[in-house]
């Protein structure tokens, strides 16, 4: 069985995947972590693999970037693959003064500026929330290895560029902690099809002092929070 835009065979793909943004990152967690990994679809070059993590069986797939792209792959998979866990591991950009560089988040809901989740509730606005199960299951990760972390509210935007400045000041004053791009799709997606969502994401730059963390200490980051999510899913 293959979709529009995944050509894996229908078993292709285990129960909890990993979504990072970009398919060379998916391919750097498959090489890095998983044992026996497989390529098992690559259309439009958008890489997914599955293999497992001491002994569990795990898949990883990129999603592109912001919420249309995050939300094709999201269905396809949930939908056509039986895929029960979407776990996406990306970066944000903080507007609270607390919130630093390299900080590890855990969006527990998401506001947005899209109207993707208004046309799939019927032009109501929709509470746009992590799993419960899943973000004291990371928690509980977090405390035993003595983890910092934070728990928050993320606004996924539309637009990368061109934000209005008066939108930070909203932002903050509503104790939104940082802006991403997928979170509040992915939501929305994992409440139609009842299945379970987190989105943990890494402090790769700041809005306020326009602090960004160089290549280097971004892939650092990024290996680290693979690393924690691998040892809370096992």
């Amino acid at each position: 069985m293959s979709t529009p835009h995944i050509n894996a065979t229908t078993d292709a793909f285990a129960p909890t995947c990993l979504l990072p943004g970009d398919p060379l990152r998916a391919k750097f967690i498959a090489e890095t972590y998983l044992d026996d990994a497989e390529c098992i679809t690559d259309v439009r070059n958008m890489l997914g693999y599955t293999g497992t993590y001491q002994g569990d069986r795990i898949s990883v797939m990129g999603t592109g970037m912001g919420m249309p792209s995050c939300a094709i792959y999201a269905t396809e998979l949930v939908r056509n693959y039986g895929v029960k866990r979407l776990i996406r591991i990306g970066s944000c950009g903080a507007v609270q003064p607390e919130v630093q560089l390299n900080d590890v988040i855990i969006a527990n809901n998401a506001s947005t500026d899209s109207n993707m989740n208004r046309q799939r509730f019927g032009d109501l606005d929709f509470a746009a929330c992590a799993t419960p199960r899943l973000v004291q299951q990371f928690l509980n990760t977090a405390d035993a290895n003595q983890q910092a972390i934070a728990v928050g509210h993320v606004f996924s935007t539309d637009s990368f560029y061109d934000s209005p400045e008066s939108r930070i000041e909203q932002l903050q004053r509503m104790g939104v902690l940082a802006v991403e791009m997928e979170s509040a799709a992915l939501y929305a997606i994992a409440a139609q099809y009842k299945v379970q969502a987190l989105c943990l994401l890494t402090v790769s730059d700041h809005l306020l002092t326009q602090e960004i963390l160089s290549s280097s200490a971004r892939q650092s980051s990024f290996k680290k929070m693979v690393e924690f999510t691998l040892s809370a899913l096992v």
